[in-house]
């Protein structure tokens, strides 16, 4: 599992504060997007190439 040094984990604003599901992204951490299920903070990350979260966004935005 990659390890994500010194990550500022963020929540959607969208996603409310009743702890449902929800993913977290890793704010200035160089190269990919790391991701990780809130609910398991300590779980794996997933870490997504910038174009392809780029693109995933700008769907969601369009959606």
């Amino acid at each position: 599992m990659e390890e994500v040094p010194a990550a500022s984990w963020r929540r959607s604003s969208r996603s409310g504060q009743n702890g449902g599901n929800c993913l977290e992204v890793a704010d200035g951490v160089r190269g990919p997007v790391p991701v990780r299920d809130s609910k398991a903070p300590e779980g794996p990350v997933l870490l997504v190439p910038r174009r392809s979260w780029a693109a995933w966004v700008a769907f969601l935005k369009d959606a």
